[in-house]
């Protein structure tokens, strides 16, 4: 495990609008720091944004949603995931990309997080590609080193799954497919593991209050997560966990009453078991929808409406940040 000091928990959010391949309304810089001025106050705060190999020749790194200086001047953290999505197996150009990732972002980085659930094999998800478990166990190592030759030594490095796969027959392979491509080198290269955590977004569960709310399913997931996976992968306890992201969407059916009372619930599960399972970073997905007209929850995922119009759950979250101690 790395020696790389670890931060006091912290918020954060994904501030673009797009999901997948949900897009609406362009974003609007200027409407997005607004909104993240406001949510975060005096707190350090987090943006996350993603950066996707697709292999070949479409190993060009894109432009982030602002520019490099305005993560300096308003004292951002960028959380940067860059997600392997290749149709063939392409390791070599993947490290490359990394690399490259490194060299062109480095400075600005503070968590690089290296594939996006690489354990859920889902068309879109970095699981379904061919080679994932070689790209994150040989990447991330290559991203510790390389960060730590071009002076970056103050980047945390990470890889996120999703929540437990107990639906799809578990993901117990992945784990075991890890622990032995991997070795200490990778364990030795882990500074946190992200877990991404939509307990009721996409399908119906219990009430509040009542069993299999989604209070209780994400202190599952948490207890999955530490007790059962990251133990059969050899991560030890001392390696925190990372809400990375967590969402619940408005809808025909989802007044913003039942999103903001989802999103209270469960971001009080995390602040309530943070201690015991060793969770220090909480980033919401996400900031705005991408078609607010649209009933699919991938489309209504935000806090605020695509025109950026504070929902509830806006609010809600502002009020929960600023209740944690700066």
């Amino acid at each position: 495990m790395s020696t790389r000091a670890a931060n006091p928990f912290t918020f954060g959010i994904y501030a673009c609008s797009q999901v997948g391949d949900a897009t609406g309304h362009p974003d609007d810089p200027s409407a997005m720091l607004a909104a993240i001025d406001e949510l975060r106050g005096p707190h350090p705060f987090i943006i996350r944004e993603y950066i996707h190999f697709r292999g070949g020749s479409s190993a060009m790194l894109p432009p982030l949603a602002f520019p490099d200086t305005i993560y300096s001047q308003k004292h951002l953290l960028l959380d940067l995931v860059v997600c392997y999505q290749p149709q063939e197996k392409d390791i070599d150009g993947w490290l490359t990309f990394i690399r490259n990732v490194i060299d062109r972002y480095g400075h600005l980085v503070h968590f690089l997080q290296i594939t996006l659930e690489p354990n859920f094999n889902f068309p879109g998800i970095d699981g379904s590609s061919p080679g994932v478990r070689e790209a994150l166990t040989q990447g991330i190592v290559v991203a510790r080193q390389h960060l730590n030759e071009r002076g970056h030594r103050q980047v945390q490095t990470g890889f996120s799954v999703s929540e437990p796969q107990e639906f799809a027959g578990g993901d117990g392979n992945f784990w075991s497919d890890i622990a032995s491509l991997g070795g200490p080198a990778f364990v030795e290269s882990i500074d946190y593991i992200g877990l991404g955590l939509y307990p009721d977004a996409f399908s119906p569960v219990a009430p509040i209050g009542q069993p299999g709310d989604v209070g209780s399913l994400t202190q599952h997931a948490l207890d999955t997560l530490r007790t059962t996976s990251l133990a059969a992968a050899g991560i030890p306890p001392s390696v925190p966990i990372h809400i990375a992201e967590n969402g619940t969407p408005t809808g025909p059916d989802r007044t913003e009453t039942v999103q903001a009372d989802s999103l209270e619930h469960m971001i009080q599960t995390i602040l309530h078991h943070r201690d015991h399972f060793n969770v220090t970073v909480y980033e919401l997905f996400g900031l705005r929808d991408a078609e607010s007209s649209n009933p699919d929850p991938f489309h209504q995922l935000g806090i605020m409406t695509d025109t950026y119009v504070p929902k509830d759950a806006y609010r809600t979250f502002r009020r929960l940040i600023a209740s944690e101690p700066g």
